[in-house]
């Protein structure tokens, strides 16, 4: 008699279900992006060298060149010139350089492949890192635009410009964020360092950020101009230095180039 009550007793306490039963699952894909969003903050803010890239060396160089006349950018103030340029090239150097060597080096280390091991799908991983340099050109605006504005700096455009700067710096860096895990996701690690290194350089002095386009032959002012990072410091040079509402060519070049390389990034990334 008391084998089948307890008997009984024991199936009617299988049959509740616990409030400590495991249910295992992956979480929603938004929580997995923010916590993959924060990690990838985490690990940029801790590295030096990134630091340097991304906020030294651009504070550098709008220092340096406004104070000195060490090169010639016609008529006007040198800080009206410059800084919308140098605001271009932080974009550059933290959504496209920095982004493109520490992924490629994550790929070699095998950080990748055990993030491939879980439920974080590969557009997810473009997310969050994509976030993780919105934050930090959030902070990057704020120091260049104070030091800018401590050289005298004067920008124009309003609240109808303040929203095409906006648009500008989310279209730039979706287009150099695409285009950085383009080379980090298929290159060896040794390769992407090389490579975007060299990349960085050619548009530091093809991409109208300290000097004019219009200095370079007329024939290859066209090519010039497409390229991301002139369209990038063209379209905020039009805005805060001339206060132009609406630079819809420099927005089309960036969503383009956004556009093709994310979804060119999206498919042929690989995790090792």
């Amino acid at each position: 008699m008391s084998t089948s009550k307890t008997t009984a007793s024991a199936g009617a306490e299988a049959a509740v279900p616990s409030l400590f039963a495991p249910a295992p699952g992956a979480a929603p894909l938004p929580r997995m992006v923010a916590a993959q969003t924060a990690m990838e903050l985490r690990a940029l803010l801790r590295n030096g060298e990134q630091l340097l890239l991304v906020l030294v060396i651009p504070v550098g160089l709008l220092t340096l060149f406004s104070l000195a006349p060490l090169l010639d950018l016609g008529a006007g103030s040198r800080v009206d010139f410059l800084a919308p340029g140098v605001l271009a090239l932080a974009v550059m150097s933290t959504a496209f350089t920095g982004q493109a060597i520490g992924t490629g080096f994550e790929r070699k280390y095998g950080v990748l492949k055990r993030l491939g091991a879980t439920p974080l799908p590969r557009s997810g991983l473009l997310a969050a890192k994509t976030g993780a340099v919105l934050a930090v050109e959030a902070g990057q605006v704020v120091v260049l635009g104070a030091v800018a504005l401590a050289l005298g700096w004067h920008p124009h455009g309003g609240t109808g410009g303040g929203l095409s700067v906006v648009a500008l710096l989310l279209l730039g860096t979706a287009a150099f964020s695409g285009l950085g895990l383009l080379m980090a996701g298929t290159l060896r690690a040794e390769a992407t360092l090389a490579g975007a290194n060299l990349v960085y350089l050619v548009f530091l002095g093809l991409g109208g950020v300290a000097f004019p386009l219009s200095r370079y032959p007329a024939a290859v002012q066209p090519v010039l101009h497409a390229l991301p990072i002139s369209a990038l410091s063209d379209g905020l040079r039009a805005v805060l230095r001339h206060g132009a509402a609406l630079p819809a060519y420099d927005l089309l070049v960036l969503a383009a180039w956004a556009a093709v390389t994310l979804a060119v990034a999206a498919r042929t990334f690989r995790w090792e």
